[in-house]
């Protein structure tokens, strides 16, 4: 190719593990690290070469989109412009009539985690097949402390993410505060490359967290230029609410939304917004469910403040009704925290995303099968709490929000993929089509469409919380790395082949800081020089 000059070609020759979209039998039909569930089939990838082009698509970044090829050598994009010609030795995909974007990424997933006496389904290669699967090609996971230890808590996780498929970063929780969680927390920037820290205001007597922990924590991570994140429920309230259900007899799942209603979100999300403004740090707030708590982003948003809003797919889409099913299993799917709210919040959140409340979604992706949520028969408070979305996702939101014509089709890049690389200083090497950009890319087909089950669908939970929804615009093709790894419904995926990604310090979130910060110490107009009184 004379414009882009020639590179020594090669395949690669490692072998590449794939299933096609399964049936109820064949679901866990993974090849994972040599060892199948159920009847394993193994082969090479059809599209292993390290040189690819994407021919005759719309190319859609945030910023704009426009008619060009996208040309792919060893995982990097060399070249977005129209008319790229190639040799022979360069793999073709014709995406005519088709949206080339940006991979999706998943702010907000939980995989492998231990939690409620249990673990998630999905480890670091299931949950990533399906994310694949589905058009997301990196996601940020939340590392838990062992016994309040950072260090110990991430050497967990990085034996977790061995088996990864695909891109990964990690956000770090914070549950205990001392020196030592101090230091911990500089090596995690500093060395480790993680630029963001949640802090619980939920969960008594496990995560949560005082104010007097959220504060400290809030001034280290601005210190460090780290992202604070919180989960923004009164875990004291929510813990006399559960009681409350209990006592009047109330012991299903619709006892889990009865006792954290939305004053119980809205009432955190403004606590910890107020706190972040007294330390003068940007705040993200995780899942937000609410009316109540996007209004209180809405006015802290409208007053200057650096807050992030992420509503999380399930929050979307669905409503609570559910959780009053009169069988078990199909009422205890849906419990999550916060919970899932009464119709009109979903709308509300909607709207909030369309004009800019609200910036980026994400998923809360924490999957239990149905042998895991009966734990809770007799009593709601044994059910883990999560749902899946990060296969989901990216098809969801495209047909509740671009073929509702609420966002435009660079809204839609943005809100699933880009704002999400800005806010943890990935962008542009992820969340674009741009020339040095990684080749994480999906081919998305407008025309096309979906059908979602637990019996199709690659999380290994037989439970899926938008089951029978159909829509339109489906992702025909997904690209890792520059490998094709979706293509013609057949998933090909390489335990192992995942990267991590370290997120810097000191995103665009933190610009300014210094400014405001000398602004308020000029209106302090204090201390004041007095005279002391002679007697």
């Amino acid at each position: 190719m004379e414009r882009i000059g020639q590179r020594l070609f090669f395949l690669l020759s490692l072998s590449v593990f794939f299933f096609t979209s399964p049936s109820n039998s064949q679901r866990d039909q993974f090849c994972e690290d040599g060892i199948g569930y159920g009847e394993s089939q193994c082969g090479i990838s059809s599209r292993s070469s390290t040189k690819l082009l994407i021919k005759g698509g719309t190319v859609v970044n945030a910023h704009k989109q426009e008619n060009a090829d996208v040309y792919v050598e060893d995982g990097i994009i060399v070249a977005v412009e129209p008319n790229i010609k190639v040799g022979d030795d360069v793999a073709v995909i014709d995406a005519t009539g088709k949206f080339v974007m940006p991979g999706g990424i998943d702010p907000h997933t939980h995989l492998a985690m231990e939690f409620m006496g249990t673990e998630t389904v999905d480890d670091f290669f299931s949950g990533q097949a399906a994310a694949l699967a589905g058009g997301t090609t990196m996601h940020i996971d939340f590392v838990l402390p062992v016994n309040g230890s950072l260090t110990a808590g991430l050497e967990v996780y990085e034996k977790k993410a061995k088996k990864s498929c695909m891109d990964y970063g990690f956000h770090m929780a914070i549950t205990k505060w001392d020196e030592v969680v101090s230091r911990e927390m500089e090596i995690m920037v500093k060395e480790k490359g993680i630029n963001s820290f949640k802090f619980f205001m939920a969960y008594k007597g496990s995560f949560m967290v005082s104010d007097e922990l959220l504060l400290e924590g809030l001034k280290k991570c601005k210190s460090l230029g780290a992202l604070a994140m919180v989960h923004a429920e009164n875990g004291d309230a929510v813990y006399e609410g559960q009681k409350r259900m209990i006592e009047l007899g109330i012991t299903g799942p619709e006892g889990h939304a009865l006792s954290r209603p939305p004053v119980l979100e809205g009432e955190a999300t403004s606590r910890a917004i107020r706190l972040a403004a007294f330390v003068n740090t940007p705040l993200y707030i995780v899942h937000v469910m609410s009316i109540d708590a996007m209004e209180e982003i809405a006015k802290a948003r409208k007053l200057g403040q650096k807050v992030i809003g992420e509503p999380v797919l399930s929050g979307l889409l669905l409503d609570d009704s559910g959780l009053w099913d009169p069988d078990f299993t199909t009422a205890a799917k849906y419990v999550m925290s916060p919970p899932i709210r009464a119709s009109g919040h979903n709308k509300a959140l909607q709207a909030a995303l369309s004009t800019g409340i609200l910036q980026l979604i994400g998923t809360d992706n924490c999957v239990f099968n149905s042998t895991q949520k009966a734990f809770g028969i007799d009593d709601f408070r044994n059910i883990p709490n999560g749902v899946n979305g990060i296969e989901e996702r990216m098809h969801l939101v495209w047909d509740t929000m671009v073929e509702s014509g609420q966002i435009s089709v660079t809204d839609y890049v943005r809100l699933t993929s880009t704002e999400c690389a800005r806010i943890f200083n990935i962008y542009p090497r992820k969340g674009a089509i741009l020339v040095g950009s990684d080749a994480d890319i999906i081919i998305f087909n407008p025309n096309s469409s979906f059908k979602i089950s637990a019996s199709s669908h690659h999380s290994r939970s037989d439970l899926n919380v938008y089951e029978g929804r159909e829509g339109k615009g489906k992702v025909d093709v997904t690209i890792s790395g520059g490998r094709v790894v979706w293509e013609n419904d057949e998933l090909k995926v390489i335990p192992g082949s995942g990267k991590y990604v370290k997120t810097p310090p000191f995103s665009y979130l933190f610009h300014g800081l210094d400014k405001a910060d000398a602004l308020y110490l000029s209106s302090l107009r204090a201390p004041v020089k007095r005279f002391k009184s002679t007697t």
